[in-house]
């Protein structure tokens, strides 16, 4: 069962830091074997969603309130560990997500920056795109906004 917490940057440990910084490198570098700078400079201003599974990192996204890095709301880094994406820890991990940036944001509008492979996820979660394809580091991607 997958247990979510939501999190400032400050009341993360740093075993939780160095466990969701790993996840996200084994996806995003690793994984799909994409060069990138992940360590932004942005992990200070967001609401870290960590989803845990036997006390171990499985799924994560990061939060970000109306200009904190888009003009609207936004949800990025969206990962969950390749051997746990068949118990739809995706829809579980994104859910919170949406539910955290309502609760603590009061915001209902919702942007993020999808792999364009991803785009029926997140239609599924009531996403629909605005604009075209564009490349970001090198991947496919689409915009799209919720609410």
């Amino acid at each position: 069962m997958l247990k979510i917490s939501v999190k400032t940057f400050e009341e993360m440990n740093t075993a939780e830091l160095y466990d969701l910084l790993q996840l996200r490198s084994e996806i995003f570098v690793v994984e799909q074997d994409c060069v990138y700078q992940d360590l932004d400079g942005k992990d200070q201003k967001a609401l870290h969603i960590i989803g845990t599974k036997n006390n171990r990192i499985v799924a994560y996204t990061r939060i970000f309130k109306a200009g904190d890095y888009l003009a609207q709301a936004s949800i990025g880094r969206v990962v969950v560990k390749e051997g746990e994406r068949q118990h739809g820890y995706g829809v579980a991990i994104m859910t919170a997500s949406i539910k955290a940036v309502e609760e603590q944001f009061k915001e209902t509008s919702i942007a993020l920056s999808a792999q364009t492979y991803l785009k029926r996820f997140y239609n599924s979660l009531g996403f629909i795109e605005k604009g075209g394809e564009y490349l970001e580091d090198g991947i496919p991607h689409v915009m799209m906004v919720r609410g």
